[in-house]
């Protein structure tokens, strides 16, 4: 079934995000259809979704297994002040655990950077690509997908995800949860802008901090414990021999 755009619009409280939504049944990626619309000057707060996505990724380059007609693959176009733009890393999963939470009543927790995990399996994921011109942000591209009425279970991603249905055990409204996952940005965007209460709501919800693990980024690894985040989202881990580091971004694994 395809979305219905009206009901998503009655239920959005924004003022600028997700008020305009270019809508797609297929599609490769909303994230490259989303760039064109940013290079045309698309507004800050452009929706572009699609109900199927053929050539659908993740982080680092890994495929998004995207149904038709179950889950919600969508971009945000936004258009940052430079020193707004890290925070949308922080902004967009916590958008999506809240929604979650609202919709649902089921607790979501966030894996460093930006995973959305139930019961440690992931939920959604975020991919942030970004386009600079000298000193300023030209735009943002969030992409987000979330895991609504999938049948993970007889999916080739079994036994590292999760959808709300499988949580449920009952489909739900996309509608409702799209709505209410776009109100949650905007009031995150707003509120990221003034202050640093929106770094620690998402820090309450990271699922790393005192794990060990291993980071992977840019061809290296670090192993330790994850102790804390700094102000920019970064992730502090302690070394073995009482060194620390701060990590911009990386791949995560837990390590036994």
């Amino acid at each position: 079934m395809w979305l219905d755009l009206r009901t998503v619009e009655t239920r959005l409280n924004t003022q600028f995000v997700g008020r305009r939504v270019v809508y797609l049944t297929s599609t490769s990626s909303t994230q490259d259809v989303a760039r064109g619309e940013a290079e045309s000057d698309a507004p800050s707060g452009t929706v572009v979704m699609a109900e199927e996505q053929l050539s659908g990724r993740g982080r680092f380059g890994r495929a998004w297994v995207s149904p038709s007609g179950k889950n919600l693959y969508f971009t945000l176009i936004m258009r940052p002040p430079l020193h707004q733009l890290r925070s949308l890393s922080i902004i967009a999963p916590l958008a999506v655990a809240l929604a979650v939470e609202k919709c649902t009543g089921i607790s979501a927790r966030i894996k460093w950077p930006n995973d959305v995990l139930i019961n440690g399996r992931k939920l959604s994921g975020i991919l942030i690509e970004t386009e600079l011109s000298e000193q300023s942000v030209k735009y943002a591209l969030v992409g987000i997908g979330v895991n609504v009425n999938f049948d993970v279970e007889v999916s080739e991603v079994a036994d590292i995800a999760t959808s709300v249905k499988r949580e449920l055990g009952h489909e739900t409204s996309r509608e409702e949860l799209l709505a209410a996952l776009l109100n949650q940005f905007e009031v995150l965007y707003e509120k990221a802008a003034r202050g640093r209460e929106v770094l620690r709501e998402w820090r309450s919800r990271l699922a790393t901090l005192g794990c060990e693990i291993k980071v992977t980024f840019g061809g290296h690894v670090e192993d330790g414990l994850a102790e804390d985040v700094d102000a920019d989202g970064n992730l502090i881990l302690l070394r073995a021999d009482g060194s620390r580091v701060a990590i911009e971004a990386g791949e995560v694994t837990l390590r036994s």
